[in-house]
């Protein structure tokens, strides 16, 4: 499978009801008709909540392709309709959590095109990583995957959420046996320049000017540093790397077939 490792994100929605009671009887008469009230509002909330997240699903479920068939090939290599639906879904969920709509003529048209775009790109590169001789040892794949395991509070939970990610694991240590060549292509041959020190204090000026407006408390640019340093190392390394990806795919033969 032709794809990198996602990270598993699983969002669930809980109502809690508090009901505050009184030592006065009729008080605590009019807080049970009350609170049975809420309970059934909110009840009936919830259905009406769950009945749209149902719809929703079944618009993006719609946006699915058939999982055998051939959605890309890239340089003879063949993506499959199982790889794009399981990025297809990462994309959704990424769209709706920035509040747009993935469903719309507008959205569906650029989740398709960023799934397609991120499914031929991490073809590539992990062509170029194969063919520069890295790989993932038995060893790297079981460390990487019991510190993902290492999320889930129990077993049950770990594989509820591959479940709701749509893998299994197989499917879990394919990615990873593919994930570890491609941190190790990218950490060895996308080198960048480390963030200098006015790169830094440009970036903390325009975070601390954003705090203050908001009325929110600046933190000191010393404890800021390290962080701001590496957000600004790896939005440099993210720049080079598509960049580095569009010089692949001008040598590369690639055939879109959605």
């Amino acid at each position: 499978m032709k794809k990198l490792l996602y990270p598993i994100i699983i969002g669930l929605l809980a109502v809690v009801l508090t009901a505050c009671g009184s030592n006065d009887e009729a008080d605590k008469k009019n807080d049970e008709k009350e609170t049975k009230t809420t309970e059934k509002e909110t009840a009936k909330a919830t259905e009406e909540q769950q009945k749209q997240m149902e719809e929703m699903q079944k618009k993006l479920d719609k946006q699915k392709v058939d999982e055998k068939k051939t959605v890309a090939i890239v340089n003879d290599e063949k993506i499959s309709g199982a790889e794009y639906n399981t990025v297809l879904s990462t994309t959704q969920m990424q769209m709706q959590q920035f509040g747009q709509d993935p469903t719309s003529k507008e959205g569906a048209k650029q989740i398709k095109e960023q799934t397609l775009n991120s499914l031929v790109g991490q073809t590539l590169l992990l062509q170029a990583a194969d063919k520069k001789g890295y790989t993932a040892s038995k060893a790297e794949i079981e460390k990487q995957l019991a510190e993902i395991k290492k999320q889930y509070e129990s077993e049950e939970k770990f594989k509820a959420a591959l479940k709701q990610a749509g893998l299994n694991s197989e499917m879990l240590n394919a990615q990873i046996a593919e994930n570890i060549p491609y941190t190790k292509y990218v950490e060895k041959e996308i080198k960048v320049e480390e963030a200098t020190d006015e790169e830094i204090q440009k970036y903390y000026d325009q975070v601390a000017e954003q705090a203050k407006t908001s009325g929110q408390k600046v933190q000191k640019l010393e404890e800021m540093k390290p962080q701001i340093k590496e957000q600004l190392e790896q939005q440099k390394k993210q720049e080079k790397l598509v960049k580095h990806v569009e010089e692949l795919q001008k040598n590369a033969k690639v055939d879109i077939n959605i």
